[in-house]
């Protein structure tokens, strides 16, 4: 008996061929090659037996291995960060009024902390710092948070991971 069926682990069709069971299932049962497939009305009940094969390719793929954070790097970009927020939400100076200055320091504080602690280079860039701003400014009750944190997010998204990449491809 030849069968087409859809391949659980790899998305793609294959062909099985079946030779009648040494040992007698349900009608209801659907026997292959280290898969065991029990059809009811209601669901599809799947029991695999995955070959040694497949674990093994499953179990020893390589994971990739993000540099350590690089104190000069943050350092550097804080910099270059405290700078560019400046201009960009000075723009704004009816939102910030004399607390431009103090929303800028949070924002710097937090992002440097982030690049010190966790930024490991392209990959590595999490959202959570700019929610931590946010909340940081909220809580200080400095105006402009979401405007603050917004404008920080974006700039790290156009930024930071091109800065890395910059800084690291030089040669040394």
């Amino acid at each position: 008996m030849l069968l087409f069926t859809p391949s659980l682990l790899s998305g793609c069709i294959s062909t099985v061929t079946l030779s009648p069971p040494a040992k007698t299932f349900p009608s209801n049962t659907l026997i292959l090659p280290h898969h065991c497939f029990r059809l009811s009305s209601s669901s599809l009940f799947v029991k695999l037996r995955p070959s040694f094969a497949l674990r093994d390719s499953l179990t020893t793929h390589k994971k990739h291995v993000y540099p350590d954070p690089s104190p000069e790097f943050a350092e550097s970009e804080t910099q270059k960060f405290r700078i560019e927020l400046f201009q960009k939400l000075s723009q704004d100076e009816d939102e910030f009024g004399d607390h431009l200055h103090a929303v800028i320091d949070v924002c710097a504080q937090i992002f440097n902390e982030f690049l010190q602690k966790e930024y490991g280079g392209p990959g590595t860039l999490l959202v959570e710092p700019f929610t931590d701003m946010l909340v940081a400014l909220k809580k200080k009750k400095l105006p402009g948070a979401p405007l603050a944190a917004r404008a920080s997010l974006l700039w790290a998204q156009n930024y930071v991971d091109h800065d890395w990449e910059v800084r690291n491809s030089k040669p040394e």
